[in-house]
C-alpha cells in the first residue's frame, strides 16, 4: 500500500488580479460576548498573498499592480470572488477594487 504525498495547491492570479486573505473578524465584543460566525461582519481589510502581472494597456504595455505580497489593503465591500484552497479562505479581486494600502 503506497501513500501519495498531498499536493500543495497554489494560486497565481492572472493579469490585473490579486489574491488576498481577509483578516479574521473579532471573535468577542467589549462585554465579553462571543459572536457566532453568522453574525460576524466580513472584513474589508485583507493581506495580499500574490499579484498578477498587471493590466495590459491598448498599446501593449503592462501597467503594474500597485501592491505587493504582504501589503495590508482596504477593498470594496462586495469586491472579488471568494475561493477555498487547502481549507484556507482567499479572495481574488481586481486591482481597481483596492481602495487603499494600509501602512503599518
Amino acid at each position: 500500500m503506497t501513500q501519495q504525498a498531498a499536493k500543495k495547491i497554489t494560486l497565481k492570479p492572472l493579469g490585473n488580479r490579486i489574491l488576498a486573505q481577509r483578516l479574521q473578524a473579532q471573535e468577542t465584543m467589549k462585554g465579553g460576548i462571543i459572536l457566532p460566525d453568522s453574525a460576524k461582519k466580513k472584513q474589508e481589510t485583507a493581506r495580499v498573498v500574490s499579484v498578477g502581472s498587471g493590466q495590459r494597456l491598448d498599446d501593449g504595455k503592462i501597467l503594474p499592480i500597485p501592491v505587493k505580497p504582504n501589503d495590508l489593503i482596504l477593498m470594496d465591500k462586495y469586491a472579488g470572488q471568494e475561493v477555498t484552497v487547502d481549507d484556507e479562505e482567499y479572495i481574488i479581486l481586481k486591482a481597481d477594487d483596492i481602495i487603499a494600502i494600509i501602512e503599518e
